[in-house]
């Protein structure tokens, strides 16, 4: 990591933006400073766009007087209750706050906030490497303000609280999520008297929204490897709080010997495999659930030693009352993710007996437009030790994904819609909707699937007619 000094910090820092806030703050005579993450990501070298300036005075009267500055294409937002204002230009949002010192109370995460020093407002701030300031005043323009050493954290790769980390953890226990999501995303280490006071302060995450909670774990779910957040949660004991179904998934039962695979680790891995390949978060939601059924199945039988039966299906129903008891989309995406659970041992059944074109027919069907993120999700999956075994299933898995393509050219599978209509169908035996017709449908889908007639009208008009002869249904008279 390359450490700018001033002049170089000048340097980054000479743009048409920071240029026009250190002009405002110097025409209203304010101290003015960039803080928190902008600055961290300028040592780390990572992009931002979001700037947050603290304003020793009132920051609304900074923002407005900016936002005058900027003139035409910039959208200032006052939020007069929390003494905010962000101001909206071209890619970046800047947002504005006066300087502060907050207390707390023992039953709310909201502060009592005051007007403050730029002092008290690094105290207040969450780590170390979030707490630095660079001052944006013409004289002073460029130089860094780090109490609490974080340029040194930042090189040492350590999270830690600038004061005492149980009274700020207990203070805002969403901090602590916030502690690890940083560790993940930033892949540090915590601070050894950090994560003393995650343990010792874990029950506090109770008067935490389960919305705030949710933000954090999808942050931790998007970085690169997210298993360590789900680890670090886990070594904390907040993991058994906010997620109990995760952490029933631990451990490994043996009877007369066997032991069954552990599930936990088996599923964090399958969730790094996917975040390999893909940064779609509702497939990564799918991955860390899609074994949630197993505990809840595991069986022991003399023959076959350890079973999951039906783990897919009862998971499937999980996800649905875990995105409903976790508040969280009710709409496509948990449907998505359901759809994955459920189906996330088709491929596998195939790719370890002979692939025929009907199981494959029946695959693209049901999966539809999601058979691409089911097989990403399959191939995943596949996490054993025994690299002739693995191979062997990647092999198979990529016969599957061919013979998926030429049945899909061949038959166009995918969303399926029946050659024939029900519509048709009543014009062609003069019949009122009816069981019938549906009837007649399901076998023209079925003949389809099984690879009986192809997937095209007057090939289905012909078995129609096959069927319902069969069935007594005599064709209208011309």
């Amino acid at each position: 990591m390359h450490i700018p000094n001033r002049e170089e910090l000048i340097k980054i820092l000479d743009t048409p933006i920071f240029r026009k806030i250190s002009e405002t703050a110097d025409e209203l005579g304010l101290e003015c400073y960039v803080v928190g993450g902008y600055v961290r990501d300028i040592f780390l070298e990572r992009p931002s766009k979001d700037i947050d300036i603290v304003v020793v005075g009132k920051g609304i009267t900074m923002a407005r007087a900016f936002s005058k500055r900027l003139g035409k294409g910039a959208h200032l937002a006052v939020y007069a209750n929390f003494g905010t204002a962000q101001v909206k230009y071209r890619e970046h949002e800047i947002e504005f706050v006066g300087a502060r010192r907050e207390s707390y109370t023992r039953d709310s995460r909201n502060p009592i906030v005051e007007d403050g020093t730029l002092e008290d407002d690094q105290n207040r701030r969450d780590f170390t490497i979030n707490a630095m300031a660079i001052c944006l005043n013409s004289e002073r323009f460029g130089e860094l303000v780090d109490p609490f050493d974080g340029l040194l954290d930042l090189e040492d790769r350590i999270i830690r609280t600038p004061l005492e980390p149980g009274i700020t953890f207990s203070d805002d226990p969403l901090r602590m999520l916030r502690c690890v999501r940083f560790a993940t995303q930033l892949n540090f280490y915590i601070d050894e008297e950090t994560f003393e006071a995650l343990s010792e302060n874990r029950e506090r995450i109770k008067i935490i929204s389960r919305e705030r909670i949710n933000d954090e774990l999808n942050k931790i779910m998007l970085s690169a490897t997210p298993s360590k957040g789900f680890i670090e949660l886990d070594r904390c004991g907040l993991l058994e709080l906010i997620f109990p179904q995760l952490t029933a998934m631990q451990g490994v039962e043996v009877k007369n010997g066997y032991g069954h695979k552990e599930m936990f680790y088996h599923t964090l891995e399958v969730l790094d495999n996917v975040a390999k390949k893909s940064d779609n978060l509702w497939l990564r939601w799918a991955a860390l659930l899609h074994d949630i059924g197993k505990p809840r199945t595991k069986r022991w039988d003399p023959i076959q030693k350890w079973t999951f039966h039906n783990h897919n299906a009862v998971g499937e129903k999980m996800v649905t009352k875990i995105f409903r008891d976790f508040k969280m989309p009710q709409n496509e995406k948990m449907k998505y993710v359901a759809k994955l659970v459920g189906l996330h041992m088709r491929p596998i059944v195939i790719a370890d007996s002979e692939v025929t074109d009907s199981a494959v027919r029946r695959l693209l069907f049901d999966a539809g437009d999601d058979i691409d993120d089911l097989m990403t999700l399959c191939e995943a999956d596949i996490t054993s030790k025994n690299e002739v075994r693995k191979q062997r299933f990647l092999s198979n898995f990529a016969t599957v994904r061919q013979k998926l393509k030429d049945l899909e050219e061949r038959d166009r599978i995918r969303n399926f819609q029946p050659p024939v209509d029900g519509k048709e169908i009543m014009e062609l035996f003069d019949l009122p909707p009816c069981d019938t017709v549906g009837r007649l449908k399901a076998a023209v889908k079925e003949a389809i699937l099984d690879g009986i007639i192809p997937n095209e009208h007057d090939a289905a008009l012909a078995y129609i007619m096959s069927e319902a002869d069969k069935m007594g249904i005599v064709k209208k008279s011309q």
